[in-house]
């Protein structure tokens, strides 16, 4: 299987491509006030509005770096059995994939219940990468500031 993988903070992080719809450049976006920590606002795709979460404000409580690598990673999210749905995610340093079977990661033996988006590890050199789960990147909080439009659909 082919990740794409990218760091929050100092750590990195995989996303299966099979749930990347298409990599952006850091586009303008349209901020939200008062959202719920991680939502950044959302962007504009082809005409469309798309919900844009910051991976680094929901795992660390800060905004991404704006920086060259720094990305927005269109993804089908899904939940339950509804179809999918475009999800914006912002992240820094997203310019690299990697190749790994599901039995390459490994539980990481540390439950994280307000990170449940966090799942196995696998190792890279001497780093740790740890995979993301698409279908729990969204938390209750956020899923209820979201738009009804958007919401329902999920």
């Amino acid at each position: 299987m082919l990740f794409l993988t990218f760091q929050i903070g100092n750590d990195r992080y995989a996303l299966d491509t099979q749930h990347v719809v298409e990599v952006l450049p850091l586009v303008n976006f349209k901020t939200i006030p008062r959202a719920a920590g991680g939502v950044a606002g959302i962007i504009n795709y082809h005409g469309r509005p798309v919900p844009l979460i910051d991976l680094t404000q929901l795992a660390l409580g800060r905004p991404s770096e704006v920086r060259m690598s720094t990305r927005i990673i269109l993804v089908n999210y899904l939940r339950g059995s509804s179809e999918p749905l475009l999800l914006g995610l912002k992240a820094e340093h997203v310019t690299e994939t990697l190749r790994r079977t599901d039995a390459d990661f490994v539980e990481s033996g540390v439950k994280a219940p307000e990170a449940a988006y966090l799942g196995p590890v696998t190792m890279e050199a001497s780093q740790i990468i740890q995979r993301v789960d698409i279908r729990r990147i969204l938390s209750e909080d956020i899923l209820a500031q979201l738009s009804r439009e958007f919401s329902e659909q999920i």
